[in-house]
């Protein structure tokens, strides 16, 4: 089985434009990030998916691959997808946020083995216990599964509702995922539905659809990078801490 890693980024970001190129210790934020996911043992390459030619440049300058896509593209999935049309030969495709430049390549690593443990697989991603000064964020997405770990739902509101204090762990949605290259192609032509309309949270799709979303859970930090504010925290922490998460 051959899992590629795949990175979008988009540099018309709407609230941090140029994103993929802010200067993170030293470096673009999407040099930050690919060589991070390098240090993933299980994916077979690693590929940028960029819209501009100037984070194309970066990342081939750092000795990194990268591949042009369109500017239009509507979704990250679609920019996901386009790259995937062009590797025929992959069976696996892990979808890393551009905008994470602390990501633990160990996350990495647990989702691709989620899909060699299951063959009959179609998409997974990631969930951690949210901190209590996260819950009323609409920007920390919210996930509950069953008792097998599959997806129930995804929300910006707090979810499960504490209406009676049972100690259900709330968990944060991490952005991470991973596709069969196969169904990653047809879940990419789906039409927007409108749970994924209201919410604007993409991966609703695959549930109204009926598809089976795995989650799987981390202990690891996750330190996005959206905002100003965001990029001054990263930098922040990593003059203080280094390159590496507790």
């Amino acid at each position: 089985m051959k899992i590629i890693c795949v990175i979008p980024a988009r540099y018309a970001s709407t609230r941090l434009p140029g994103k993929p190129l802010a200067d993170i210790a030293g470096k673009p934020m999407i040099v930050r990030v690919y060589e991070r996911v390098l240090n993933a043992t299980k994916p077979a390459e690693v590929i940028a998916a960029v819209d501009d030619e100037r984070v194309y440049e970066a990342v081939v300058k750092a000795g990194g691959k990268a591949i042009m896509t369109a500017k239009n593209h509507p979704t990250g999935t679609d920019r996901l997808a386009e790259v995937a049309q062009k590797c025929p030969d992959a069976d696996v495709i892990i979808n890393v946020q551009g905008d994470e430049p602390l990501i633990d390549p160990q996350i990495i690593d647990d989702l691709a083995q989620e899909f060699l443990n299951d063959e009959n697989l179609k998409m997974a991603t990631v969930k951690t216990p949210m901190k209590e000064e996260e819950k009323a964020k609409p920007g920390n997405v919210k996930v509950i599964t069953d008792k097998n770990g599959y997806a129930l739902y995804f929300s910006r509101s707090l979810i499960p509702y504490p209406r009676e204090d049972t100690g259900v762990v709330v968990y944060k949605h991490i952005g991470i995922y991973g596709y069969r290259r196969d169904f990653l192609l047809q879940y990419a032509k789906m039409q927007p539905t409108p749970l994924e309309q209201t919410e604007s949270l993409e991966q609703l799709r695959a549930l109204e659809n009926g598809y089976r979303i795995k989650v799987m859970e981390t202990p690891y930090k996750i330190i996005g990078v959206d905002t100003q504010e965001e990029l001054e925290k990263v930098r922040e922490y990593i003059k203080e801490n280094g390159l590496k998460l507790d």
